[in-house]
């Protein structure tokens, strides 16, 4: 049998996130098909290698790898969609997750068999289901299997666990096992100490690599969209869907919405055009409503 070629460079990632104080936030098939829809589409375009995925009630586990830096922005786009989506079926106000997403780093092919073992036994442990593939929400029914998939790479992880039986035994193994997460002050890693010291010299080593100018460009802060959401109407005492847009009023409030999508959020304008808001608008004319917005306020 082929097997895979597994090579380490600090990428890979167990990532996950809940609904804030433990909230229900995918208490429905359709709010869960909503964000596996999300995930599909920021992940081929972010070009981010996804492993393994269980979206549970109130949570989500993730594992990717993380090439050229690229989850920052992903897992932004993906929670930002998400959290104005469910805003909106729910027809409520303020965060839908509780804060940043949390990132696990992973030391080595062993450890992301583990990883991804954890990830599919999630709905076992709650009881959903006793057999990892049965669970409609997990990536657990793609491995080993006739079933195709647009994100998971499949192929690497048959090649990981070598037959189904192994990763069976490999998910059963949990069952009296925690996670053996190192804690460090630059996050926490799922290894062994010894590898958290490497992990650190790799991380300090490019770190240093990184020119002031290339930081500003490419390491600049922005706000979640779903927090941009929160202060605008909160600031305004309006819900955005409530917006008039035909009113001078309602072209105004947009107007200053728009600056802070592109000033805090750091959203494009071909991402922005998708936001019901601004549906109505051409794309080439948001610029032009962005620099008289900011006119305005000067």
């Amino acid at each position: 049998m082929r097997r895979a070629r597994i090579t380490y460079d600090g990428a890979f990632h167990h990532v996950m996130n809940r609904g804030i104080e433990g909230k229900d936030i995918f208490m429905e098939d359709e709010l869960k098909e909503k964000f596996i829809k999300f995930l599909v589409e920021k992940s081929e375009k972010a070009k981010i290698r996804l492993f393994a995925y269980c979206i549970m009630d109130n949570h989500f586990h993730l594992i990717l790898e993380n090439t050229g830096d690229r989850m920052g922005e992903f897992m932004k786009n993906l929670g930002s969609h998400y959290g104005m989506f469910f805003r909106k079926w729910e027809k409520s106000k303020g965060y839908v997750f509780q804060g940043r997403y949390k990132s696990t780093l992973i030391q080595d092919a062993s450890y992301l068999k583990t990883a991804i073992a954890y990830t599919l036994r999630n709905p076992i442990r709650s009881k959903h289901t006793s057999e990892y593939d049965k669970y409609k929400w997990s990536s657990g029914h793609f491995y080993f299997s006739k079933n195709m998939s647009r994100i998971i790479d499949t192929d690497f992880v048959n090649d990981l666990f070598e037959n189904k039986f192994y990763l069976n035994e490999q998910i059963k193994s949990l069952d009296s096992i925690d996670l053996p997460i190192v804690k460090t002050k630059y996050g926490e890693i799922l290894g062994t100490k010894g590898f958290s010291k490497t992990a650190l010299k790799k991380y300090e080593k490019r770190s240093e690599n990184f020119s002031r100018e290339k930081q500003r460009s490419s390491d600049k802060y922005f706000e979640p969209i779903e927090k941009i959401y929160h202060e605008f109407e909160k600031k305004y005492q309006i819900s955005i869907d409530k917006i008039d847009t035909t009113t001078y009023e309602g072209k105004r409030l947009r107007g200053d919405l728009l600056v802070l999508l592109k000033e805090l959020g750091g959203m494009k304008y071909k991402e922005i055009i998708k936001l019901d808001i601004f549906s109505d608008i051409q794309l080439n004319s948001l610029g032009s409503i962005y620099k008289n917005s900011l006119k305005s306020k000067n």
